[in-house]
């Protein structure tokens, strides 16, 4: 079967410009792609439906400061547009095989559609942690092959409280049991920490989110020079490796 050269879609989800254009950059590199291979669309500011996800090989649906858990009444009017948006990209990606990552913010979402429960239990300091592969883990070809326990960077309110049924977990730490799994059946995937983000950038994005309520503005320094002497790699073979998994 010839590869598949049509780009990659990234979802950004992002209100903020100057984050959602980092967050692009760092996937480009993460995966290893030139500019022209990596298409953008800022769910924010336009709909889902004014794409053809046909015209893609993959999909990887960036960050948010947004929570799912947030009650409805709270949510902006963007938030639960986005939210819907996403609920039918994951029902897509189900029924048509279509590629999807979910990160971050996304597993929430994802986790829902399947029937699973996201809540404040399993939320994570912004740092670094040790994330361990399953059984299930060590032979899925997202996830086979990679250094394990490996390093990976997060910074979350809310996590999967309870796996979905139909859910494979692929891996986990010991402050957020649920960090990777599959959508049994599937290639559609979701991780909690975020696979695309270097030291340097993940640094950056937490200097622009100081006041969002994840840390103390007070410790930015702090968690700069705990993140600034970790070594991360395996996060970001996983992206790379979902790419090249969907170009297969």
């Amino acid at each position: 079967m010839p590869a598949d050269h049509r780009p990659v879609l990234l979802v950004t989800v992002r209100p903020e410009a100057a984050a959602a254009d980092a967050e692009a950059e760092s996937v480009r590199f993460a995966a290893d792609l030139p500019a022209e291979r990596v298409v953008q669309l800022r769910l924010d500011l336009d709909p889902l439906d004014s794409i053809d996800l046909d015209g893609f090989a993959s999909v990887v649906v960036g960050g948010s400061p947004f929570n799912v858990t947030t009650p409805e009444s709270s949510k902006s009017p963007v938030q639960r547009r986005v939210e819907a948006d996403l609920v039918r990209l994951a029902e897509h990606g189900l029924v048509r095989d279509l590629p999807v990552l979910f990160t971050c913010y996304g597993i929430g979402v994802l986790t829902r559609v399947l029937g699973g429960v996201v809540g404040p239990e399993y939320g994570e300091a912004v740092g670094p942690v040790a994330v361990a592969l399953t059984e299930a883990g060590r032979t899925d070809p997202l996830t086979a092959g990679l250094a394990a326990p490996f390093t990976a960077l997060v910074g979350h309110k809310e996590a999967t409280t309870d796996l979905p049924s139909g859910a494979t977990l692929l891996a986990g730490s010991s402050t957020c049991p649920v960090q990777v799994y599959r959508a049994t059946g599937s290639r559609v995937y979701a991780t909690q920490f975020h696979p695309e983000v270097t030291t340097d950038s993940f640094r950056a994005r937490a200097t622009l989110y100081r006041d969002y309520g994840y840390f103390p503005s007070s410790e930015l320094d702090a968690i700069a020079e705990v993140v600034r002497g970790t070594t991360v790699t395996e996060p970001l073979r996983l992206l790379q490796r979902f790419v090249e998994l969907a170009a297969e």
